[in-house]
């Protein structure tokens, strides 16, 4: 989900809020990165202090027994030659990497390369939105699928089925390609900018069912720690 912090419509501590009157046991903040200034992205100085304002809530949680955690995550933004915009330093301090190509999404031509070599930087661990489509606006980026799924299979990442009605990206075609080709991890993204998006979370469910992914796949299922240790696993 987004905040204040980049293009999200309501402070982080308003859409935490929101997920834990939804039933949430966890929610991941994943608000954009510099490169992305059209979206407010944020630098590695507020990166830091985003950080500082969730440990403060999570402690918050903690003390009060409700076991309710806000993950420490970004929206990376993907260069056109795959490498993610942020130090090394700062994302080795966040839960989960998401990574996300946001420009040059127009193209007719393959950009298969593009996605290996996303798929290949060691701090990246969900391809976010892969496709990069959105209904009435764009189609989406073109790619050998079997390649680059068989490649996300082989490095350990996570594919997101974003649940935004207007994107659905992976759709049921591409979804069950990635399931064929051995992807072991998806994630359900609302990719919510406002309270009103967390409920969207269904549309990507159903996504998963419709292309025969098991839930225990999905790590929005999986327990805080476990994820928590997944995000952490290419740190040793």
């Amino acid at each position: 989900m987004h905040t204040t912090w980049s293009d999200g419509t309501l402070p982080l501590e308003d859409m935490v809020a929101a997920s834990r009157s939804l039933g949430r046991p966890f929610v991941a903040v994943t608000d954009h990165s510099e490169a992305l200034s059209i979206a407010n992205g944020m630098t590695p100085a507020e990166l830091a202090e985003q950080a500082r304002v969730i440990d403060t809530l999570n402690r918050g949680f903690e003390e009060d027994g409700d076991a309710f955690r806000v993950l420490r995550s970004m929206e990376v933004d993907l260069f056109v030659d795959g490498t993610l915009d942020m130090d090394d330093e700062s994302l080795a301090s966040l839960d989960l990497v998401l990574g996300a190509f946001h420009s040059e999404l127009r193209s007719k031509d393959d950009q298969t390369d593009r996605y290996l070599a996303a798929l290949n930087q060691p701090r990246l661990d969900v391809l976010a939105h892969p496709k990069a489509r959105m209904y009435g606006r764009r189609v989406g980026l073109v790619a050998d699928w079997r390649r680059v799924f068989a490649e996300a299979a082989r490095s350990g990442k996570a594919l997101e089925l974003d649940a935004t009605v207007w994107r659905q990206d992976l759709n049921v075609e591409l979804a069950t390609l990635a399931r064929e080709e051995g992807v072991e991890w998806f994630t359900i993204g609302s990719d919510a900018h406002a309270a009103r998006e967390l409920e969207l979370l269904p549309f990507g469910m159903a996504i998963a069912a419709l292309s025969g992914i098991p839930r225990e796949r999905i790590l929005n299922y999986r327990p805080l720690e476990f994820v928590r240790r997944w995000g952490h696993r290419s740190q040793g």
